[in-house]
């Protein structure tokens, strides 16, 4: 357990006794004493870190061992990718950002059902907390954005949960998955945080909210960036080199060539690119003296298949992320025909697992046994409004409220209601509507039944002989029927 401070409950006390760890994540970042002592071995400390894993002072798994299996460093095209550095891709960075901040936009909302009555638990302090505001200096949306974030890069997303006296939630506060290493001990999950100064605290699982991703053991998720290292690694290499081909200018574009041996190639070479070099030069007539020529330089076929590269390592990272490639901004496949599949699968394949995933996370860690059970109003359960990605489509959200409307399953008033409207004063308003040639089920069988009693009784006698047969017409005998 954290035992809190001893400080006086104002100012920065105040913050620190009642939740230590972000105390420290507010404004604990100095040294102190061991600055002097780091700066003098800070040379050797770099190289053995630069020798042995490539990484950065900045990054975080140069310090903790624990992290090294579970990121990556310097990958086999030479670049060196980390969860912070894959950033620097577009891609990568492109499909974090929709990911998290479409889940992250979405409506979430506690609710509290029982039999077929739900209602939203407005009345709960844990409401406001995932609803609208984590904690004094972050809203909800950032924060579930920036940990559903972590997860998609580092596998693992952490946040610190801090109680009333009545055991509600009240804040929740991120901490970085470099920080904290889940151990098991006596049998019970705990975790190790490191904070900024060094020194390291447990965590017990009941204050420590932790989302993961695709794991092998349940405990520690995979890091994605580091099982797609290689891929990562190739493509951040391809945008490496694109920019020292244009930023060095390692392909020239003309050659000038003397028939004779230049007393000053650097002042012809000056003079040239200052009068001709540079987009607003581009196309200006060039004038030649004492027998000079140029000669343009085409790109070889081999060099032109670089942007196909770069655009296949587009569709790369869409299949690390389970994305469709045009939400990555790739639209060589992309079609009005497909489009609107393509769509669906984003939804589906890639949104609703995750959205699963989360919500019972948030059952199993910031509820506790009492509130899952069926005691008074409900069963109380989070829930993610998926109806919020209609939010941008007026077209389709119109055509979702005329259908619910259709089929009586919902009022005037409840769709203005959604649309945030006033509500209608008409009493028709709050009625439901159903087509005049519909019927419920429950009618369509008693009809049935009042039809088949309207009937007449089938006789029960048994039916009359048929006639002896007459002289081979299926007539009786005349002369039979005389006598």
């Amino acid at each position: 357990m954290i035992e809190p401070t001893s400080r006086p409950a104002t100012g920065a006390g105040a913050i620190r006794s009642r939740a230590p760890i972000h105390a420290w994540w507010i404004g604990a970042f100095a040294f102190g004493p061991q600055e002097d002592t780091l700066a003098r071995i800070w040379p050797a400390i770099y190289n053995l870190i630069r020798n042995i894993r490539n990484l950065s002072l900045t990054d975080p798994k140069a310090w903790d061992r624990s992290l090294w299996q579970l990121a990556g460093s310097q990958s086999l095209s030479g670049e060196v990718v980390t969860e912070e550095t894959s950033l620097t891709y577009s891609a990568v960075w492109n499909a974090v950002e929709l990911i998290s901040g479409t889940i992250g936009a979405l409506p979430l909302h506690l609710m509290q059902g029982r039999d077929d009555s739900n209602r939203m638990a407005t009345d709960r302090k844990l409401y406001r907390v995932m609803h609208s505001q984590w904690n004094p200096y972050m809203t909800a949306k950032r924060g579930r954005e920036g940990q559903l974030a972590n997860v998609l890069t580092w596998g693992n997303g952490y946040a610190e949960i801090v109680r009333d006296g009545y055991g509600e939630v009240v804040e929740l506060w991120p901490i970085h998955p470099s920080r904290v290493t889940p151990e098991m001990e006596d049998g019970l999950l705990v975790y190790r945080v490191t904070l900024p100064v060094g020194q390291r605290i447990t965590v017990p699982r009941s204050r420590m909210l932790h989302i993961l991703g695709p794991s092998p053991d349940g405990f520690v998720g995979y890091s994605r960036i580091a099982m797609a290292r290689k891929s990562l690694g190739l493509a951040m290499a391809q945008d490496s080199f694109g920019a020292r081909y244009f930023g060095s200018g390692t392909h020239p574009s003309m050659i000038v060539t003397h028939p004779h041996s230049l007393k000053d190639p650097k002042a012809m070479r000056e003079a040239l690119g200052e009068v001709y070099a540079g987009l607003g030069n581009a196309h200006r007539l060039m004038l030649l003296e004492d027998g000079m020529t140029a000669q343009n330089v085409s790109i070889p076929p081999e060099d032109s298949q670089f942007l196909q590269s770069r655009q296949f390592s587009i569709t790369e990272v869409a299949r690390w992320f389970n994305i469709p490639p045009h939400k990555l901004k790739d639209l060589t496949r992309a079609s009005f025909s497909n489009i609107e599949s393509e769509q669906r699968s984003f939804y589906g394949d890639t949104l609703l697992p995750s959205l699963v995933d989360l919500e019972q996370s948030y059952d199993m860690q910031l509820l506790t046994e009492g509130d899952r059970g069926l005691y008074g109003r409900g069963s109380l359960y989070f829930k993610h409004n998926a109806q919020g990605i209609l939010r941008a489509d007026a077209a389709a959200r119109g055509d979702f409220y005329a259908k619910l409307w259709g089929i009586g399953a919902i009022t005037i008033n409840q769709i203005r209601k959604l649309e945030e409207m006033d509500p209608d004063p008409n009493p028709l308003a709050d009625q439901s509507f159903v087509p005049l040639n519909s019927i419920p089920l429950s009618m369509l069988v008693e009809k049935l039944r009042k039809e088949l009693k309207a009937k007449p009784a089938a006789s029960s006698a048994l039916p009359a002989p048929e006639p002896a047969p007459g002289n081979g017409n299926g007539r009786p005998d005349r002369q039979g029927a005389a006598k």
